[in-house]
């Protein structure tokens, strides 16, 4: 067991002071310019629709499962809004309330004699959580635990800041609470360090030769022993027109040799088709890493330094969309693996991705049953009970009434979609 702040390796350990390095370029260059176009795929948009009220929906469960009376009030849960990212023009309190099937909500009243609103988990989805702490914590924690490995081995110096990995946490599969749950369990493997940047990385302190095979050279055994360039698997949206001039460059392209990714890869030249194509051979084992195969584009540009990359890799996204899917779903850009989807569902799916598959049944349902009316009852003796508690003079800011969903609102609910749903 040891503390993040406590056991800080010194600043001016070579991993760190090594950690921003600047890329060797000694090839020649010789990268096509091809830009080819973006196509909205509509059986891969769906896989994107409604993740961030899923995942907002998970980290709720997760605070209020965590707590020590199994309960928590809404101002405890609003200081963790930032991890949400719900839209800022949405109350909390307003969306926890469309799912009474998985959040129960009581009154406590404050110092002043105010009714507060708590809330705690509904026996069903108190059972799923129990499940889903079965998946993580023992059925496939080493599992996890190695995503979290080789995401730290794709790095140059097998480190990455705290925070860029509080930012993929949902996407490894790993607890909200990993610190506690992963990294403190398992001090032969990791160590807190103090960055140049004075924030503070994690890293692995020991290199897995057995993990260090990426997913497509695992695939691909037969063309390693004949010594065969590896080729990506590919696709292209219904209605996508490629000029033969680009088909020609894409299967050119595709016979170039393949760098693996946990592969010292400095004596590449950044502005060459092979170091592009070790560049997507990164992106495609990151993305091979997360239990959905898809990230959100502006979490793999805070990867840049530590996996040693060029100024604008990202573009990488859009020379390859028969590799990979930019859906600009929502506010932001989210990256799809194309291979790991057929018709809109996950080709391997990850148990724990059942346990969120179950979340978002629990959330449609209880959405849908809410607008018909089901829930008035429940409401109406919650109020009531309310009513009795006496009220002090002065009230606080967290009101009991419940608030009225806008048309737009209730729409955008409906039309959620799981990962899972083509």
């Amino acid at each position: 067991m040891f503390n993040r702040s406590r056991d800080l390796i010194n600043p001016a350990s070579a991993a760190a002071a090594a950690y921003f390095r600047p890329f060797i370029h000694i090839q020649a260059r010789n990268l096509v310019n091809v830009k080819l176009k973006w196509v909205k795929d509509a059986s891969l948009d769906p896989v994107v629709s409604g993740s961030v009220h899923l995942k907002a929906t998970c980290t709720l469960i997760s605070l209020i499962a965590s707590a020590p009376n199994l309960s928590l009030p809404i101002h405890r849960l609003s200081r963790h809004r930032r991890h949400l990212n719900l839209p800022s023009d949405l109350k909390l309190s307003t969306f926890i309330r469309r799912y009474p099937n998985i959040f129960h909500e009581f009154h406590l009243p404050d110092s002043s004699g105010t009714p507060v609103p708590w809330y705690r988990l509904s026996p069903e989805a108190s059972d799923v959580r129990s499940q889903q702490l079965r998946v993580v914590c023992e059925d496939c924690h080493v599992d996890i635990l190695n995503r979290l490995r080789k995401l730290l081995m794709l790095t140059r110096e097998r480190l990455l800041p705290l925070q860029t990995i509080d930012q993929l946490w949902w996407d490894l599969g790993l607890p909200l609470d990993f610190e506690d749950k992963f990294i403190r369990k398992h001090p032969d493997l990791f160590s807190y360090v103090r960055l140049p940047d004075d924030r503070v990385g994690l890293q692995l302190l020991a290199w897995d030769d057995r993990l260090a095979l990426s997913n497509l050279e695992s695939r691909s055994s037969i063309s390693l022993r004949n010594n065969e360039p590896l080729s990506f698997p590919i696709g292209f949206t219904r209605g996508f027109g490629l000029k033969r001039k680009c088909m020609e460059w894409l299967h050119e392209w595709q016979k170039l040799p393949y760098t693996s990714p946990y592969a010292d890869a400095s004596h590449l030249d950044p502005r060459t088709d092979v170091a592009e194509k070790r560049l997507v051979g990164v992106f495609h084992e990151l993305l091979h890493l997360t239990i959905h195969k898809k990230i959100e584009r502006k979490n793999v540009s805070n990867l840049r330094a530590p996996l040693a990359m060029p100024q604008k890799f990202t573009k990488a996204f859009e020379r390859h969309p028969e590799i990979f899917y930019i859906s600009k779903k929502g506010a932001t850009q989210t990256v799809v693996l194309r291979e790991g989807y057929e018709r809109g569902q996950l080709v391997e799916k990850h148990p724990l991705a059942d346990i969120r598959d179950k979340y978002a049944s629990m959330m449609k349902s209880g959405f849908l049953d809410r607008s018909r009316g089901l829930y008035k009852r429940e409401r109406k003796g919650c109020e009531d009970e309310v009513a009795r508690v006496p009220l002090g003079s002065r009230r606080s800011r967290f009101e009991f009434e419940f608030e009225s969903e806008s048309e737009a609102g209730c729409n955008e609910l409906l039309e959620y979609e799981s990962d899972e749903t083509g």
